[in-house]
């Protein structure tokens, strides 16, 4: 008896040694390492050369720790523009780059100190910059590495580093425009002060936490009022600063509120309350003061604010003499509420904005009484030397201001129960005081003149100084502003009112900090008439030091030099005040895009992208500077994502314990993992990440990377010689090809408008539900057992091929080692996947809807199906027998629709049609199996024969093997 014939050598399997295990951790380093050797990136920019440009600036991050997974997010998007930008054929550089002075760097250093018990202010200043400047190259090295194991494409040989010398200068220079166009002004104005780190902050420095606060009610004595019944009555104030009542030196009334006087038993004084809150008033100091409240019949009658002009209070410490006796006004102020409170504002003009507006519009100026460090000053009449005035025991009830107003008998209420929000220092999590200090400021709406720089000769920078500032600057800042972000794209468009509601509303922009690590504020002030010196030659001499020695350039030492011999350095003061860290990283499109040092760049810049928080902090300054010195934004688009948090919603905290560092995650899953989460999410919003969301992504990633394999193996082998055209192909490859055409066109949509998450959900779906779960299933048998020149079977396979050169394309920005895994698999002496252009994908003409009746047709049967399966009636579809009803509409409706073609579409046994209106009848066949291509058929007389199909397969291999017929 002959053994039946082995069939397996006859049947055609995928072949690839793609492995399905990843083990990114392990392998993305040596591809990274390749990337290096091979200088990737340096021929992408040759091959881009004399392309449309596209500019995506480098917002800088803080040179100061590991990074975290909110500079993973960003970087990555950041990398999938680059890189998307790139494969549309544009010439797509990215220079990466680092802020790398300020409070974040100096402050680190500070800690150090403080742990060796050593004193900042007793080191030389050079050797303490000095410091910072080893601390931030420390940390630029630690990012930088960290930074490309994501897979971060980009000039890293060639960062930006704020601290070079080259851009320390054209910070300067950029500084110099303002002065020279009467754009800085020297005021003592109160501004957002950190008592702890002893400098003014940004609003992009500060964030809001709720605490509890005292609040406290003060009675102020009347001593003159055009209002007999005022004379010997309390005007009474509330606030939950008490330590601002030693500065105080006036009282604030709304000229429309209506005002009572509250009498309390008997002779009990009068206090001078707004009417609406004259309840709350009366329940907060019941326990203050004894006796009945009621109004005297007498006195009842309302008083309107208007009226209270002239009147004049005294201080409740007015016995300590001198600061403390001078009289406090009654002054009008439109900003007065009844909201809460008394409906009384008292004025301190060192402490708060409306009150130093209000009280230097009637002669009163600031006292400077709160140091730097939060105490007052030494010679202060009341509380001398004592602070710091914003800890809540010098603030509490029994603490010595209140102490101090009970004995004089003005405390009439004090808890220790208000809740509200507070500014904090977001670095050292302190809380800030407003501090009328004298600062340098740049006015918001002050008119600028138009003015024209000439180029001079400025240490090679000169041109740089001189682009773009022709334009006609007659508006002012804030209008100028407001101009160029209508004229701006913002991704979200939500941005463009964000943005404009902040820069509408937006002081004037403070630039001065009183630190050490810093770009100078390069200015000498005429002692005797307060102004600064503008003399381009002094500016010239001033760029060229710094250029030289970095920021050590300006000093004592050097003053003379750089004033030179028109100007004696007696008669004029050096600033020592540090520039707003904003300041730095807002002049960097100056000396980036513009200076000549990376010629690949191009200012304005296509494209800003940075987190949502940055509205306030980069874009803003940012743009005020380009607008302030170029009459127009830096960029000409913005996109902002959301904030990264835990599983849960919540946002990460050390202390929590509920941070993801990417660094862990790539030693666990790889850098593609951390990548594919980045670009699956809605980053325009808040977003999640936490270890069942990575595991969700590392199994989307394993269908992604099946794919690949699934093409690679079942490519093996093919050549340009097998090709099909599309008009030859079967209709299912040309309706395959039809849906490849739609993803390309959503995918190019999704790139224009920066929009990844549409991008990487559309491949993902695309593979999974178009390719692994529909086209492969069905054509695996033409695969497998079809002659390799049959039509059905070469046209699969070209299918393929096309499929293969867009989707490593497609795949190549979110996937960035895999995809060099898989094409270097292919294509093993072939160059990087990532020098490639988007795929030309060709035109296929398919009926898409009568498809989709078609797919939903092969769902209801495989959904059919899957009972008997469960229930074992048939081990596989293919031994299920499909009976369709209705079939002769459904043949009017969709044409040749033939029982073999079902069966195949169905990966079932054989398919009839039967005049019912019933679903899909499912049973087992009684036809024997195929011995080789394992479908059960009429045809195939016993178990182990072989059907007509692969019968002629294996003859013809016989054939041309050689083999006896």
């Amino acid at each position: 008896m002959t053994e039946p014939r082995d069939y397996r050598d006859t049947v055609f399997l995928p072949k690839t040694d793609f492995p399905m295990k990843a083990g990114l951790p392990a392998k993305e380093p040596g591809i990274l390492a390749r990337w290096q050797d091979e200088q990737v990136y340096a021929r992408l920019r040759q091959s881009r050369e004399g392309r449309e440009k596209f500019v995506l600036h480098d917002g800088p991050p803080y040179a100061n720790g590991d990074i975290h997974i909110g500079h993973a997010l960003n970087k990555v998007l950041k990398d999938a523009v680059v890189r998307t930008q790139t494969l549309l054929g544009k010439d797509a550089p990215y220079i990466p780059g680092w802020d790398c002075h300020g409070l974040p760097i100096e402050w680190k250093v500070e800690e150090a100190y403080r742990k060796k018990k050593l004193n900042k202010d007793e080191v030389p200043a050079e050797e303490f910059r000095a410091e910072c400047r080893a601390y931030a190259a420390h940390w630029v090295e630690v990012q930088k590495a960290q930074f490309q194991r994501l897979g971060i494409t980009g000039d890293w040989a060639r960062p930006y580093l704020t601290m070079a010398p080259e851009a320390e200068a054209l910070i300067v220079a950029e500084l110099l425009k303002f002065a020279e166009t009467g754009q800085l002004y020297r005021g003592a104005k109160p501004v957002m002060w950190s008592p702890v780190e002893k400098t003014a902050l940004a609003e992009a420095e500060v964030e809001y936490e709720d605490i509890t606060s005292t609040q406290i009610d003060v009675a102020f004595e009347i001593v003159e009022s055009p209002i007999e019944a005022l004379k010997g009555a309390y005007a009474v104030i509330w606030t939950t600063t008490p330590w601002t009542i030693p500065v105080n030196q006036a009282l604030a009334y709304g000229p429309d509120v209506e005002y009572v006087l509250v009498n309390c038993g008997g002779d009990a004084a009068m206090y001078l309350v707004a009417r609406e809150l004259a309840d709350s008033f009366i329940a907060r100091t019941s326990k203050e003061i004894p006796g009945d409240y009621f109004y005297r019949s007498e006195k009842e009658a309302l008083i309107k604010g208007a009226d209270l002009a002239g009147t004049i209070a005294r201080h409740p410490m007015h016995h300590l003499g001198g600061f403390f006796a001078a009289p406090r006004p009654l002054l009008p102020g439109d900003f007065v509420t009844t909201e809460s409170g008394t409906g009384l504002v008292h004025m301190a003009p060192d402490h708060g904005e409306d009150d130093f507006d209000l009280c230097k519009a009637h002669g009163i100026n600031p006292v400077f009484s709160v140091q730097g460090d939060g105490k007052y000053r030494e010679d202060w009449l009341w509380l001398g030397g004592q602070g710091s005035v914003i800890n809540p025991k010098f603030n509490a009830p029994d603490g010595p201001i209140c102490s101090d107003l009970r004995e004089a008998g003005a405390l009439l209420a004090a808890s220790t129960d208000y809740q509200h929000s507070y500014p904090h220092s977001w670095r050292s999590k302190a809380k800030v005081i407003f501090r009328c200090t004298p600062q340098w400021f740049v006015p918001m709406d002050r008119p600028v003149a138009p003015f024209d720089y000439p180029v001079a000769d400025l240490g090679g920078i000169g041109a740089a100084i001189a682009l773009g500032v022709q334009a006609d600057h007659t508006a002012t800042l804030r209008e100028t502003a407001m101009k160029a972000i209508g004229d701006t794209a913002f991704y979200p468009d939500k941005g463009r009112n964000r943005i404009g509601s902040m820069v509408e509303g937006r002081p004037d922009w403070v630039l001065s900090r009183q630190r050490a690590w810093g770009v100078p504020i390069t200015l000498f002030v005429d002692r005797k008439t307060g102004e600064y010196l503008v003399d381009p030659l002094v500016n010239q001499r001033i760029v060229a030091a710094i250029r030289e020695k970095g920021v050590d350039g300006w000093s004592d030492e050097a003053a003379p030099a750089l004033l030179g011999p028109d100007y004696n350095p007696d008669d004029y003061e050096r600033i020592v005040d540090i520039l707003d860290v904003w300041f730095d990283s807002g002049s960097t499109h100056a000396f980036v895009l513009e200076s000549g040092t990376w010629p690949e760049l191009q200012s304005p810049a296509d494209l800003y992208l940075e987190g949502s928080d940055q509205h306030r902090g980069w874009f803003q300054s940012s743009l005020l500077e380009s607008c302030a010195t170029r009459g127009r934004a830096p960029y000409k688009a913005v996109l902002t994502h959301g904030f990264t948090m835990d599983a849960k919603g919540m946002k990460m905290s050390k202390s929590l314990g509920n941070t993801i560092s990417p660094l862990t995650v790539m030693e666990e899953y790889g850098a593609d993992i951390i990548r594919l989460w980045a670009l699956s999410v809605d980053y325009t919003a808040d977003h999640r990440i936490g270890p069942e969301i990575l595991k969700g992504v590392a199994d989307q990633y394993r269908k992604l990377r099946n794919t690949f394999r699934y093409l690679l193996g079942a490519l093996d082998g093919y050549t340009d010689a097998e090709a099909v055209a599309v008009e030859e192909m079967p209709e299912l490859e040309r309706y395959m090809l039809a849906l490849l055409g739609d993803l390309d066109t959503r995918m190019k949509a999704a790139v224009e408008a920066y929009d990844f998450n549409t991008y990487t959900r559309a491949l993902v779906d695309f593979c999974n539900e178009d390719l692994s779960a529909f086209f492969f299933d069905i054509r695996k048998d033409a695969l497998y057992c079809d002659h390799p020149e049959d039509l059905r079977r070469r046209a699969y396979r070209t299918t393929l091929d096309t499929m293969f050169q867009a989707l490593i394309r497609y795949a190549a920005p979110v996937l960035v080692f895999t995809a060099e895994e898989v094409w270097r698999t292919r294509y093993p002496d072939g160059e990087s996947v990532h020098l490639l252009e988007w795929p030309v994908v060709p035109v296929a003409e398919s009926d898409t809807a009568r498809w989709s009746a078609i797919r939903s047709l092969r769902d209801q049967v495989s959904e059919a199906i899957e009972p008997l399966r469960r229930d074992k009636v048939v081990r596989s579809s293919l031994e299920a027998e499909v009976a369709i009803s209705d079939m002769e509409s459904l043949l009017r409706e969709y044409r040749d629709l033939s029982e073999d073609f079902l069966a195949e579409l169905f990966i079932s046994g054989p398919v009839t049609f039967v005049p019912s209106t019933e679903a899909p009848a499912i049973t087992r066949t009684t036809h024997h199996k195929c011995g080789r291509c394992w479908r059960h058929l009429p045809e195939v007389t016993e178990d182990g024969a072989l059907c007509e199909r692969c019968d002629d397969v294996v003859t013809r291999l016989d054939a041309e093997a050689g083999a006896p017929a």
